[in-house]
């Protein structure tokens, strides 16, 4: 089996389109044409287009394959702002709107697959299908909330909150996280396949941090408002969907999260693999061929 690690790597030149008065990065690869959409892949938190180097690759062959940096991340700008997923959902939309000028598939991993999410529930026009890849967001609760913690406990607790909303705490997590050590075991933690964790990726993670303004994206995590519920979004969504789990995954239970998204959109179609956070990235020759069956095979052909 072919791993990330022994994936042949190819580079891609990027350039930049200004939203809202602010540098975008994106990368295109591959020739439009009048068969099938073009794939429009999008990062998690942390990441950026480097992370779709080894499915850009392959998957030019048979589509034409755009990545973008989203605001705050990778070689885009890192302005001062509340972030969010409906802004993210608007860069999106506006990319895909003025950019490419078709509707596209949506390729998103984590943080990436809610925006990508987004975009297509609550902007039907711009999305042909879309493929999550270990999907964040949050689902509406299914219990009754907790009652509120009383006493030295409740004390603790709104300590707590109010430490990670200041600047100077977030800074300090913020330094702490982003030295490569950290980056490496982090990363080490959310790959089953150890080899794939190159210093190649590392750097790739590392080199945004220290841009002006990645300590302020960094902090905005612990402020940013709640989204649209996952489930709710499930419900407006109109296109097909097709998700992707590694289900060694330890930052989410995915056969319990995987349930969930089917409990809300049944006709999805879905595939675990044995990876973890980042299966386009650490198993990137199982993942294309997912990708290119699913997309030849269950997106209706461009008129």
């Amino acid at each position: 089996m072919q791993t990330a690690s022994s994936f042949p790597t190819q580079e891609f030149s990027g350039a930049t389109w200004t939203w809202r008065d602010r540098s975008i990065y994106y990368v295109c690869a591959g020739e439009a044409n009048e068969t099938y959409p073009p794939l429009l892949m999008v990062h998690g938190f942390g990441a950026s287009t480097d992370h779709w180097r080894h499915n850009m690759a392959q998957l030019q062959q048979d589509f034409q394959v755009w990545a973008i940096d989203l605001l705050g991340f990778g070689r885009s700008d890192k302005p001062d702002l509340q972030y969010s997923g409906d802004l993210w959902r608007d860069q999106l939309y506006d990319f895909i709107r003025e950019k490419i000028g078709r509707p596209v598939v949506l390729l998103g991993n984590s943080l990436g697959g809610y925006v990508s999410l987004c975009v297509a529930a609550q902007k039907p026009e711009a999305a042909a299908g879309i493929i999550l890849f270990n999907s964040a967001g949050p689902f509406s609760p299914s219990t009754p909330a907790k009652p509120e913690p009383r006493g030295m406990r409740r004390l603790y607790t709104k300590t707590m909150r109010s430490l990670l909303r200041q600047d100077w705490v977030s800074f300090l997590i913020f330094q702490y996280t982003r030295r490569k050590s950290v980056i490496r075991k982090t990363l080490e933690k959310v790959y089953l396949d150890k080899t794939a964790v190159t210093d190649r990726l590392v750097e790739d993670i590392y080199r945004p941090s220290c841009d002006r303004g990645a300590a302020k994206v960094f902090a905005s995590v612990f402020r940013t408002p709640r989204g649209t519920p996952v489930d709710e979004l499930l419900v407006q969504l109109g296109c097909p969907l097709y998700t992707i789990w590694g289900e060694g995954d330890p930052w989410m239970n995915t056969r319990d999260r995987g349930a969930q998204f089917r409990r809300f959109y049944p006709q999805l179609r879905e595939t675990y693999l044995q990876a973890g956070h980042c299966p386009h990235d650490e198993v990137p020759q199982q993942v294309n061929q997912l990708v290119r069956s699913w997309v030849q095979n269950h997106i209706p052909l461009s008129p």
